[in-house]
C-alpha cells in the first residue's frame, strides 16, 4: 500500500510535541531495521531517551506500586516482582 507523504506529514503534524518524538524515534527504528543495523540503538545514552519528568518520576516514590499489590488490585493471574 503506497502512503502518500504530504498526508504522512499533515499526521505527524497533527501529534504532540512528545509524540512526535515518538513518531520520530519509530521512523529511525524502521529506517535502521530495513538496514539491519541497530547500533544506532546501541550507542544512544538512556538518559536522553527520557524526558526531564520521566526522570522526576523515576527517581519519585510518589504512585509506586509494587507487582504484589497490582497483582491484588488488578486480579492478574502472573508472577510479577
Amino acid at each position: 500500500m503506497a502512503v502518500d507523504k504530504k498526508v504522512l506529514h499533515e499526521m505527524i503534524e497533527q501529534l504532540s510535541e512528545s509524540d512526535q518524538k515518538s513518531a520520530y524515534e519509530f521512523l529511525l527504528h524502521l529506517l535502521q531495521r530495513a538496514k539491519k543495523d541497530h547500533k544506532w540503538w546501541d550507542e544512544m545514552e538512556e538518559e536522553a531517551l527520557l524526558t526531564g519528568e520521566e526522570k522526576r518520576q523515576l527517581q519519585g516514590d510518589e504512585g509506586y506500586v509494587t507487582g504484589g499489590d497490582a497483582k491484588r488490585e488488578f486480579g492478574l493471574q502472573v508472577d510479577l516482582p
